[in-house]
């Protein structure tokens, strides 16, 4: 066994102390799908159809992946609102241009309530092609949700999008106009538009408290210090990839909670892929599952693993996908 093979990992595990480490034999992340998370369910005909392939040619010209989680306490309120506003903007669209095609995938991320069942009412509201729901059989965190979602869409771009709602759904038009820049309008050209916060630093440094604000200091340092350098806000929920890429940072990425943004990043601009920081409207939302203290340390922890394990080459990149 050699030195990659024994230092593959550390498990991004529920508690933030304690180091497990996986044994596995490649640089490179060994994604497992169940049989039940390959399908998803025909509201017309009420049959399991196949999900398509993130290697396939797409079909849409957008992917919207919603990660969700035991939504079922802020269901009535949080998540339904979220999906209201993206759905209807998007059917807003539909109708003012007939070219213009999407699709919702809901990822329940092993939830253990009725968000499944939430998720499928809208899904047997606008018909399967436009929503549909991929069910994970176990609980992987938020950016295996999101991988897993990115792997089974259709669209020429994809954009993740937390289910509650912070960001304003009608912000996407901004990072779409960067997007055509970027890419020039191809899904096989390379470019990353994520959402920002930054432009709101200062009001909201101005309402935590100050243990809070020393933890998110402390934070973006670690993300400046062992992986990203030229974004201000790797977290905000709310990115826009285009095809080409969410295939080659999919394919490599390991982390599947909190920092998995940072990684996404990191894997981006190893590559050279073109990234532009957008600014968006961002409300704080309520019953968020982040605890400041345990889970800013587990994101700054996984930081610097991020770094660690890409260095010493227990993680890699495809050589062929740098630009």
């Amino acid at each position: 066994m050699n030195l990659t093979t024994k230092l593959s990992a550390i498990s991004e595990c529920d508690s933030c102390v304690g180091i497990i480490l996986k044994v596995t034999t490649t640089p490179f992340p060994h994604i497992i799908r169940h049989k039940e998370e390959q399908t998803f369910l025909d509201s017309a005909t009420n049959e399991n159809e196949k999900f398509p392939s993130l290697e396939d040619q797409p079909s849409l010209e957008l992917s919207v992946i919603v990660p969700a989680f035991d939504e079922e306490k802020r269901c009535e309120f949080i998540m339904p609102i979220m999906l209201d506003e993206c759905l209807e903007y998007l059917e807003a669209r539909l109708k003012s241009n007939k070219n213009i095609s999407y699709e919702v995938i809901i990822v329940s991320d092993g939830s253990r309530d009725k968000t499944v069942e939430v998720a499928q009412k809208y899904s047997a509201k606008y018909g399967s092609s436009k929503v549909r729901v991929l069910a994970l059989v176990q609980n992987r965190g938020k950016g295996g949700a999101v991988r897993m979602g990115m792997l089974s869409a259709r669209g020429k771009f994809l954009l993740f999008a937390d289910a509650d709602g912070a960001t304003k759904f009608e912000d996407y038009a901004k990072l779409e106009q960067s997007m055509a820049k970027l890419s020039g309008g191809s899904f096989d050209t390379d470019a990353i538009s994520i959402g920002s916060r930054a432009h709101l630093e200062q009001e909201a440094t101005a309402s935590r408290t100050f243990f809070r604000t020393l933890l998110m200091h402390g934070f973006h340092f670690l993300v400046w210090t062992f992986a990203v350098k030229k974004i201000r806000d790797t977290q905000c929920g709310f990115k826009l990839l285009s095809r080409c890429s969410a295939r080659k940072v999919f394919a490599v990425m390991h982390v599947e909670r909190w920092a998995f943004d940072v990684e996404l990043l990191f894997i981006a601009q190893a590559y050279n892929i073109p990234i532009e920081e957008i600014a968006v409207r961002w409300t704080e939302i309520e019953g968020s599952k982040l605890t400041p203290f345990w889970s800013w340390l587990q994101m700054g922890r996984d930081l610097i693993f991020i770094w660690f394990r890409y260095a010493i080459g227990a993680w890699q990149l495809r050589k062929e996908h740098v630009n």
